[in-house]
Protein backbone atom coordinates (compact mmCIF):
# COMPACT_ATOMS: atom_id res chain seq x y z
CA UNK A 1 0.00 0.00 0.00
CA UNK A 2 1.52 3.30 -0.99
CA UNK A 3 1.25 6.03 1.26
CA UNK A 4 -0.98 8.13 -0.17
CA UNK A 5 -3.53 5.01 0.05
CA UNK A 6 -2.49 4.78 3.85
CA UNK A 7 -3.76 8.11 4.03
CA UNK A 8 -7.21 7.66 2.26
CA UNK A 9 -7.53 4.97 4.84
CA UNK A 10 -6.65 6.34 7.97
CA UNK A 11 -9.28 9.43 6.81
CA UNK A 12 -11.91 6.46 6.40
CA UNK A 13 -11.40 4.84 9.33
CA UNK A 14 -11.77 8.04 11.05
CA UNK A 15 -14.74 8.74 9.67
CA UNK A 16 -13.26 12.04 7.85
CA UNK A 17 -13.72 10.92 4.65
CA UNK A 18 -17.17 9.31 3.91
CA UNK A 19 -19.05 8.03 0.47
CA UNK A 20 -22.86 8.47 -0.23
CA UNK A 21 -24.84 11.77 -1.71
CA UNK A 22 -24.03 14.99 -0.45
CA UNK A 23 -25.42 18.84 -0.88
CA UNK A 24 -22.14 20.85 -0.29
CA UNK A 25 -22.24 24.16 0.85
CA UNK A 26 -21.92 25.14 -3.07
CA UNK A 27 -24.87 23.71 -3.36
CA UNK A 28 -22.99 20.70 -5.48
CA UNK A 29 -24.50 16.76 -5.39
CA UNK A 30 -21.33 14.89 -4.54
CA UNK A 31 -20.43 11.03 -4.17
CA UNK A 32 -17.91 11.64 -1.27
CA UNK A 33 -17.54 14.08 1.91
CA UNK A 34 -14.73 15.27 3.86
CA UNK A 35 -15.03 16.69 7.78
CA UNK A 36 -11.90 16.72 9.43
CA UNK A 37 -13.83 17.71 12.46
CA UNK A 38 -13.53 14.06 13.12
CA UNK A 39 -10.33 13.59 14.09
CA UNK A 40 -11.20 13.30 17.78
CA UNK A 41 -8.40 11.69 19.87
CA UNK A 42 -4.64 11.80 20.43
CA UNK A 43 -4.11 8.84 18.92
CA UNK A 44 -5.29 10.40 15.40
CA UNK A 45 -3.79 13.50 15.55
CA UNK A 46 -0.43 12.16 16.51
CA UNK A 47 -0.66 9.80 13.08
CA UNK A 48 -2.24 12.95 11.33
CA UNK A 49 1.05 14.85 12.26
CA UNK A 50 3.44 12.36 10.66
CA UNK A 51 1.14 12.55 7.51
CA UNK A 52 1.84 16.63 7.69
CA UNK A 53 5.51 15.76 8.36
CA UNK A 54 6.60 13.73 5.00
CA UNK A 55 4.64 16.33 2.90
CA UNK A 56 6.58 18.92 4.79
CA UNK A 57 9.47 17.08 4.37
CA UNK A 58 9.13 15.35 0.91
CA UNK A 59 8.83 18.77 -0.76
CA UNK A 60 11.39 20.59 0.86
CA UNK A 61 9.92 23.11 2.39
CA UNK A 62 11.24 25.63 4.65
CA UNK A 63 10.15 27.03 8.07
CA UNK A 64 10.62 28.77 11.28
CA UNK A 65 6.78 28.55 12.07
CA UNK A 66 3.72 27.11 11.18
CA UNK A 67 0.20 28.57 11.42
CA UNK A 68 -2.59 27.20 11.88
CA UNK A 69 -5.90 29.20 11.02
CA UNK A 70 -8.43 29.16 13.78
CA UNK A 71 -9.64 27.32 14.84
CA UNK A 72 -10.04 23.75 12.89
CA UNK A 73 -6.12 25.00 11.64
CA UNK A 74 -5.01 25.35 15.64
CA UNK A 75 -5.01 21.45 16.21
CA UNK A 76 -3.15 20.74 12.80
CA UNK A 77 -0.18 22.82 13.24
CA UNK A 78 0.14 21.78 16.98
CA UNK A 79 0.34 18.18 15.65
CA UNK A 80 2.24 19.12 12.39
CA UNK A 81 4.96 20.55 14.45
CA UNK A 82 5.16 18.24 16.89
CA UNK A 83 5.77 15.19 14.36
CA UNK A 84 8.01 17.35 12.66
CA UNK A 85 10.42 16.92 15.55
CA UNK A 86 10.13 13.62 16.60
CA UNK A 87 10.21 12.28 13.10
CA UNK A 88 12.36 14.18 11.55
CA UNK A 89 14.24 16.49 14.21
CA UNK A 90 13.08 19.38 12.84
CA UNK A 91 12.29 22.21 15.20
CA UNK A 92 9.56 25.02 14.23
CA UNK A 93 7.68 27.16 16.32
CA UNK A 94 3.68 27.33 15.85
CA UNK A 95 0.81 29.94 16.06
CA UNK A 96 -2.67 30.38 15.41
CA UNK A 97 -4.72 33.96 15.63
CA UNK A 98 -7.36 34.91 17.70
CA UNK A 99 -10.80 35.73 15.52
CA UNK A 100 -10.82 38.85 18.14
CA UNK A 101 -8.16 40.62 18.81
CA UNK A 102 -7.13 40.80 22.38
CA UNK A 103 -7.41 43.85 24.10
CA UNK A 104 -5.63 43.42 27.65
CA UNK A 105 -2.73 41.09 29.22
CA UNK A 106 -0.41 41.26 26.28
CA UNK A 107 -2.55 41.66 23.66
CA UNK A 108 -2.64 41.03 19.72
CA UNK A 109 -3.88 38.74 16.76
CA UNK A 110 -1.64 36.07 17.75
CA UNK A 111 -0.92 33.01 20.14
CA UNK A 112 2.15 30.90 20.01
CA UNK A 113 4.87 31.86 18.25
CA UNK A 114 6.12 35.48 17.87
CA UNK A 115 6.32 36.40 14.34
CA UNK A 116 9.41 38.08 13.72
CA UNK A 117 10.77 39.89 9.95
CA UNK A 118 12.02 37.24 8.10
CA UNK A 119 10.24 34.15 9.57
CA UNK A 120 9.36 31.89 7.14
CA UNK A 121 5.61 30.52 7.50
CA UNK A 122 3.87 27.39 6.19
CA UNK A 123 0.29 27.82 6.90
CA UNK A 124 -1.45 24.15 7.95
CA UNK A 125 -4.73 23.77 6.82
CA UNK A 126 -7.78 20.58 6.09
CA UNK A 127 -9.24 21.23 2.73
CA UNK A 128 -8.90 23.93 0.72
CA UNK A 129 -12.38 24.50 -0.87
CA UNK A 130 -12.89 28.51 -1.86
CA UNK A 131 -9.59 29.94 -0.54
CA UNK A 132 -11.58 31.98 2.26
CA UNK A 133 -9.53 31.07 4.98
CA UNK A 134 -6.45 32.00 2.90
CA UNK A 135 -7.76 35.67 2.11
CA UNK A 136 -8.88 35.96 5.37
CA UNK A 137 -5.21 35.17 7.68
CA UNK A 138 -2.82 36.90 4.95
CA UNK A 139 -3.10 40.50 5.53
CA UNK A 140 -2.89 38.83 9.52
CA UNK A 141 0.11 37.47 8.71
CA UNK A 142 1.74 40.23 6.47
CA UNK A 143 0.91 42.96 8.75
CA UNK A 144 2.54 41.35 12.10
CA UNK A 145 5.88 41.11 10.43
CA UNK A 146 7.57 40.59 7.09
CA UNK A 147 7.48 37.34 6.69
CA UNK A 148 7.95 35.01 3.91
CA UNK A 149 4.71 32.56 3.18
CA UNK A 150 6.82 29.27 1.81
CA UNK A 151 3.89 27.23 1.27
CA UNK A 152 0.36 25.73 2.37
CA UNK A 153 -0.32 22.59 3.24
CA UNK A 154 -3.49 20.73 2.99
CA UNK A 155 -4.71 17.10 3.58
CA UNK A 156 -6.56 16.94 0.21
CA UNK A 157 -7.15 18.91 -3.27
CA UNK A 158 -10.61 18.76 -4.13
CA UNK A 159 -9.00 19.84 -7.69
CA UNK A 160 -12.21 21.17 -8.09
CA UNK A 161 -13.19 24.80 -9.55
CA UNK A 162 -15.08 27.61 -8.08
CA UNK A 163 -18.36 28.30 -8.64
CA UNK A 164 -17.24 31.68 -10.41
CA UNK A 165 -13.90 30.57 -12.27
CA UNK A 166 -12.35 27.21 -13.93
CA UNK A 167 -9.45 27.69 -11.81
CA UNK A 168 -9.44 25.26 -8.23
CA UNK A 169 -8.63 27.20 -5.04
CA UNK A 170 -5.53 25.62 -5.02
CA UNK A 171 -4.82 27.48 -8.68
CA UNK A 172 -6.33 30.27 -7.26
CA UNK A 173 -4.34 30.76 -4.17
CA UNK A 174 -1.09 30.23 -6.90
CA UNK A 175 -2.33 33.16 -8.42
CA UNK A 176 -3.78 35.51 -6.43
CA UNK A 177 -1.16 35.29 -3.55
CA UNK A 178 1.72 33.48 -5.31
CA UNK A 179 1.07 31.00 -2.11
CA UNK A 180 2.06 27.09 -3.21
CA UNK A 181 -0.24 24.83 -1.99
CA UNK A 182 0.73 21.36 -0.88
CA UNK A 183 -1.77 18.00 -0.59
CA UNK A 184 -1.16 15.06 1.16
CA UNK A 185 -3.69 13.60 -1.21
CA UNK A 186 -5.91 14.38 -4.44
CA UNK A 187 -9.57 13.50 -4.96
CA UNK A 188 -7.53 11.60 -8.20
CA UNK A 189 -5.64 9.60 -5.49
CA UNK A 190 -8.71 8.88 -3.53
CA UNK A 191 -10.23 7.64 -6.79
CA UNK A 192 -7.27 5.18 -7.19
CA UNK A 193 -7.28 3.88 -3.45
CA UNK A 194 -10.92 2.65 -4.59
CA UNK A 195 -9.65 0.97 -7.60
CA UNK A 196 -7.01 -0.83 -6.11
CA UNK A 197 -9.54 -1.69 -3.41
CA UNK A 198 -7.14 -0.38 -0.34
CA UNK A 199 -10.93 1.78 0.83
CA UNK A 200 -14.23 0.27 0.36
CA UNK A 201 -16.65 2.45 -2.00
CA UNK A 202 -16.56 0.49 -5.34
CA UNK A 203 -19.82 1.06 -5.64
CA UNK A 204 -19.24 4.86 -5.68
CA UNK A 205 -16.15 4.95 -8.26
CA UNK A 206 -18.73 5.66 -11.41
CA UNK A 207 -20.40 7.96 -9.79
CA UNK A 208 -16.69 9.98 -8.50
CA UNK A 209 -15.29 9.57 -11.79
CA UNK A 210 -18.35 11.73 -13.20
CA UNK A 211 -18.37 14.32 -10.38
CA UNK A 212 -14.40 14.67 -11.44
CA UNK A 213 -15.49 14.86 -15.12
CA UNK A 214 -17.85 17.04 -14.21
CA UNK A 215 -16.27 19.81 -11.67
CA UNK A 216 -12.78 18.49 -11.97
CA UNK A 217 -9.82 20.79 -13.03
CA UNK A 218 -6.28 19.38 -14.32
CA UNK A 219 -3.16 20.81 -13.47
Amino acid sequence: MTNKEKFVKFMTECGVLTFGDFTLKSGRKAPYFINTGNYRTGAQLAKLGEFYADTIKENDLCADTLFGPAYKGIPLAVCASQALFLKYGIETGYCFDRKEAKDHGEGGDFVGAKLKNGDRVIIIEDVMTSGKALREVLPKLTTAADIKITGMVITVDRMEKALDSNLSAVQSAKQDFGVDVYSIVTINDIISSIESGAVPGMEYLDAMKKYRDTYGVEY
